[in-house]
């Protein structure tokens, strides 16, 4: 399971995981935030409303599930158990509440968290990324102080200065550990 604050660049290092690995299933999360432009319903995310999410949670259906920056994202629990019984490699990307959510349920779950170089390269990052209002952004920024104290909470740290280093290095964790990172 892959962690860390906004603009770490978890989703950059997930896109690159499966255009280079397609023998690793990444899970695709429900959101009812809208659509980044090139984003792809059913690629990136999921793309529901309010409802449709509050249905989901109700009914049982996801894993692990967080508000964040005003928007509800989480994992469709019955993907996951799909791919575990036909025995594919696999990785969740989830946010830290929800890292903490899968612990609780699946206490032997590997979750390795997505650090920044520092603290001025993850403001650059969200900055650069022009994808949000000032007041979205000052929010992912306040939520990313608190979720980079959670660190310690997690099995192994990647620092993400290197997109294809940190691939690398997570690749090996799934191949090392496949039931453990996937975790459920």
């Amino acid at each position: 399971m892959l962690s860390g604050p906004s603009a770490v660049g978890k989703s950059t290092v997930v896109e690159a995981i499966r255009r280079d690995c397609p023998d690793i299933w990444l899970s695709t999360s429900v959101t009812t935030r809208r659509p980044r432009p090139g984003e792809v319903h059913g690629r990136e995310y999921y793309f529901v409303t309010e409802r449709e999410f509050r249905e989901m949670l109700e009914a049982g259906r996801l894993l692990e599930w967080a508000r964040y920056a005003g928007n509800c994202y989480g994992t469709p629990a019955g993907q996951v158990a799909e791919r575990l019984a036909a025995g594919s490699p696999g990785l969740l990307e989830v946010d830290v509440t929800g890292a903490r959510q899968v612990r609780a349920a699946v206490p032997g779950a590997l979750l390795v968290f997505l650090a920044p170089p520092s603290w001025n390269e993850l403001v650059r990052r969200l900055t650069a990324r022009g994808t949000e209002s000032g007041d979205v952004r000052r929010q992912r920024l306040a939520a990313a102080k608190d979720e980079l104290q959670a660190e310690s909470e997690f099995d192994i740290t990647l620092v993400n200065t290197s997109v294809p280093e940190v691939c690398a290095q997570l690749v090996a964790l799934i191949k090392a550990e496949p039931s453990r990172l996937t975790g459920v």
